[in-house]
């Protein structure tokens, strides 16, 4: 059974604009914000993801914006569901990650922000390959249980501080992380493994504290204003 504990957010609906198509997303406000972090998911999930709306609502009551994004359409989710195979395409699922940053930087609500991503499953991977091309605007990355070394080359370019975060039972993907650690050029990084935790972090306490882990690294890197 799922442990995800239960959250309401109260969020505003949005339609991001991001190259060809226009994606469907939750942006969320608190006042004073010091910065917007950009959801990338992965393996299926979206912005209705129980686990991805716990963490957005834990940012929120640290002083940061979140925005709550479905990277496919709903066409596109509807062929994903038998294919599998967008949810994998780590080039498509960055291009919206770098669309939905341009859309940050012209709302007049979000432009002034720092930008910063939180990736889950292969969204880990994609949110590297936008930060490493959207260096300007995107001061940090969070991943859970993310696959960081689906980025390939990019790794040697993202340079925003990046935390990794890894379930200490979830074993193949503890080393894929360590081998994108190694490789990421970003001069602030950091992985760390919570102990007995899955690659869904399930358990009792877990999400928890990736969303206690998430906070101080993004209320720590964000906060500056973009100067245009």
């Amino acid at each position: 059974m799922d442990s995800t504990p239960a959250v309401m957010n109260v969020q505003d609906p949005v339609q991001v604009n991001a190259g060809q198509v226009t994606l469907e997303g939750d942006l969320a406000l608190p006042e004073g914000a010091k910065g917007v972090v950009l959801f990338a998911h992965g393996s299926g999930s979206g912005r209705h993801s129980p686990r991805n709306q716990f963490v957005a609502q834990a940012l929120q009551e640290a002083g940061l914006a979140t925005l709550l994004l479905d990277l496919l359409t709903a066409d596109e989710e509807a062929v994903d569901a038998f294919t599998l195979h967008l949810r994998f395409d780590i080039g498509l699922l960055a291009n919206r990650l770098v669309g939905a940053t341009d859309w940050l930087g012209r709302d007049e609500r979000t432009a002034r922000l720092s930008v910063g991503y939180f990736g889950a499953s292969t969204g880990g991977g994609a949110a590297l390959v936008a930060a490493a091309r959207r260096r300007d605007r995107v001061a940090a990355v969070v991943s859970r249980g993310g696959r960081p070394d689906l980025a390939g080359r990019s790794l040697t370019e993202a340079k925003a501080p990046t935390l990794l975060i890894v379930g200490g039972d979830d074993g193949p993907v503890i080393g894929m992380n360590e081998t994108a650690l190694a490789h990421l050029a970003a001069p602030i990084k950091r992985l760390v493994i919570v102990p007995g935790a899955s690659h869904l972090f399930e358990e009792p306490g877990k999400l928890e504290e990736v969303a206690r882990l998430a906070a101080e690294w993004f209320t720590r890197h964000l906060g500056r204003p973009v100067v245009s």
